[in-house]
């Protein structure tokens, strides 16, 4: 597991200016969680799973897929975030949910 932090102190530039991003090496993929800011310095959160794929010939690309939280957001998303992880560990030991 990586981290690393940009921006100490938290310096605004004049566009959407990342604040905090922590890489997350989870076996073939790296989940990417960035702390960005608006040019208003309100918050959001960005997500991107990213996996490297090969095709025929062995070159290599990264296939990736984003989503945009927002501050508003945060709650009701680490809620079912949550549960859900809940509803596997329980499907794991055999439990499903009725």
């Amino acid at each position: 597991m990586e981290e690393y932090e940009k921006n100490d102190g938290f310096e605004m530039n004049e566009d959407r200016d990342e604040i905090y991003s922590k890489a997350v090496k989870a076996g073939k993929r790296t989940y990417f969680f960035d702390v960005k800011a608006t040019r208003n310095n309100d918050y959001y959160l960005t997500i991107t799973e990213s996996k490297k794929k090969f095709d025929k010939d062995g070159n290599s690309s990264y296939e990736k897929h984003k989503i945009f939280l927002y501050k508003e957001d945060f709650e009701k998303f680490a809620e079912g975030l949550e549960e859900a992880i809940v509803v596997v560990k329980a499907a794991l030991e055999g439990k499903l949910p009725e």
